[in-house]
């Protein structure tokens, strides 16, 4: 009776800088390309597979998928089914992922003076703008409860939550929130200014760069009132 074939296994890939590092090991688990942009697009909140393709220009699908299933194996992605009637799954950020927003906030900052000039090829979304911002509205709506801003960009419209940012807590994401505390319409040229601390939040609203609307105690203390 001949031998039965046992299915190939898929090989395990062992990408590792083999360093007793804390650095090194962090780049072991996001240091390829792409990965921090999809952490980018899951700190707005759970995405389908298609919604951060979209929101990837220039990704392919064989890395992306690649990519977020080595995500899920390193445990800073999680991937659960939506309930009925949607008939689709999505990933989502762990605790240890969501532990990447002060790094793409540093990393903002610390790349925003490259943004002198917007290249023909550059895609934009207006929700990459929230990390920029996410520092400027720190010291308004108190450290623990905060509020959710509105803001709007030519570019297109995204939400953020103004306070310090709460371990876990999805800290903006794109369009217009279901309720939101206050609104603010400026243009992205200021988003990367405020995030490069070239001027204050107040100094751009004092002199109507930013143009605050609410009725709330949030929208007061952004106008300065």
């Amino acid at each position: 009776m001949p031998r039965q074939q046992q299915p190939a296994t898929r090989p395990v890939r062992r990408r590792s800088y083999d360093q007793f590092c804390a650095s090194a090991r962090a780049l072991d688990a996001v240091g390829d390309r792409w990965s921090l942009l999809i952490v980018r697009e899951l700190l707005a909140g759970p995405r389908r597979y298609t919604d951060l393709h979209a929101d990837l220009p220039g990704v392919s699908t064989d890395v992306l998928a690649s990519r977020l299933k080595d995500m899920e194996q390193g445990g800073l992605v999680t991937r659960r089914k939506l309930p009925p009637p949607a008939a689709a799954s999505v990933y989502e950020l762990t605790e240890r992922g969501h532990g990447l927003l002060p790094v793409l906030v540093a990393l903002a900052e610390w790349g925003a003076p490259a943004l002198v000039e917007r290249r023909p090829t550059d895609a934009v979304r207006a929700h990459w703008f929230a990390l920029p911002l996410l520092r400027a509205l720190e010291g308004f709506g108190g450290p623990a409860t905060g509020g959710v801003v509105d803001v709007h960009l030519d570019e297109g419209a995204f939400h953020v939550r103004a306070g310090v940012p709460v371990a876990g807590e999805r800290v903006y994401g794109d369009g217009p929130a279901a309720r939101a505390d206050a609104r603010i319409a400026l243009d992205a040229e200021l988003c990367l200014a405020l995030g490069r601390g070239e001027v204050t939040f107040a100094e751009a609203v004092r002199d109507g760069r930013i143009e605050v609307s609410g009725d709330g105690p949030l929208a007061a203390e952004l106008r300065g009132a």
